[in-house]
């Protein structure tokens, strides 16, 4: 219980300190660490998830941080795919799924490590280049096709990986809003953690109607303290710094998929 605890923890500040990352390691965690099958550690992993999700996104609620619309459409949109994913992780091997977990960790420690660096002194400015402009006038997004198409591709792109790999999408969703609107850091991860919650909720939901599944008793530790987690990320976020906190996210995940890395191919 004391490992499912700390891993819990771990799970649950990341989740609140980055908006993203808390499914991507919470996986590979239970199956490297507890020897779970992924099979199991998915589901377990979605519902530590989205409840810690459920916490953060009410929280950003109640600071006017989440742009509502926009996770309203990823999450439709994330909830159209996840069966999907959830359908093609039931054909793959255990060994392919964690390698693609191994391959999308690097990507994003690569990103991750790619935002930490400090940037150059030429002043740009923040929507430059941008698709998905939010008015500074309303603090809404100013919406046309294009934009309809980008957050409801973000949100269809969350989806499947949460219904094949257990995660809670967070990875695809912060990255991709930073890449493609002029939204603040704070409502990204709280619109990230809205739409977490709601596409883990129907992906477990799916999962339990349409499987026999079993919930392991040594599981709940984990979920309970990754709801502990979020809230202690939650009050610590403010505190720390933005490359601290991406810098150390890069590092844990470049580690985490090394480890996938040796494992898969001692399997194989």
């Amino acid at each position: 219980m004391i490992i499912e605890s700390i891993l819990g923890v771990v799970v649950g500040l990341i989740m609140g300190l980055t908006g993203a990352g808390g499914g991507i390691l919470a996986v590979p965690a239970l199956v490297l660490v507890l020897g779970t099958d992924i099979t199991v550690a998915a589901p377990v992993t979605l519902v530590a998830v989205g409840l810690a999700a459920i916490l953060g996104a009410v929280d950003g609620l109640r600071r006017g941080w989440v742009r509502y619309k926009a996770a309203a459409l990823m999450s439709i949109m994330g909830a159209i795919t996840a069966p999907l994913g959830a359908m093609i992780a039931r054909h793959l091997p255990a060994a392919w799924l964690m390698l693609m977990f191994a391959c999308i960790m690097i990507f994003v420690s690569f990103r991750s490590f790619q935002k930490a660096l400090p940037r150059g002194t030429t002043a740009v400015s923040e929507s430059s280049g941008k698709r998905c402009i939010v008015s500074p006038e309303t603090g809404r997004f100013v919406w046309s096709r294009s934009v309809v198409v980008i957050i409801g591709a973000i949100g269809a792109t969350s989806g499947l990986f949460t219904g094949m790999l257990g995660v809670g999408g967070g990875f695809v969703i912060v990255p991709a809003l930073q890449k493609f609107s002029n939204v603040g850091i704070h409502s990204v991860i709280a619109t990230s953690l809205m739409v977490i919650a709601l596409i883990s909720g129907a992906t477990v939901g799916n999962a339990l109607l349409s499987t026999q599944f079993e919930w392991p008793s040594n599981m709940t530790a984990f979920v309970v303290f990754a709801v502990v987690g979020m809230l202690a990320g939650r009050a610590a976020s403010p505190h720390l710094s933005a490359r601290l906190l991406q810098t150390g996210f890069a590092t844990v995940c470049a580690l985490v998929a090394m480890i996938v890395l040796i494992k898969v191919g001692v399997s194989i």
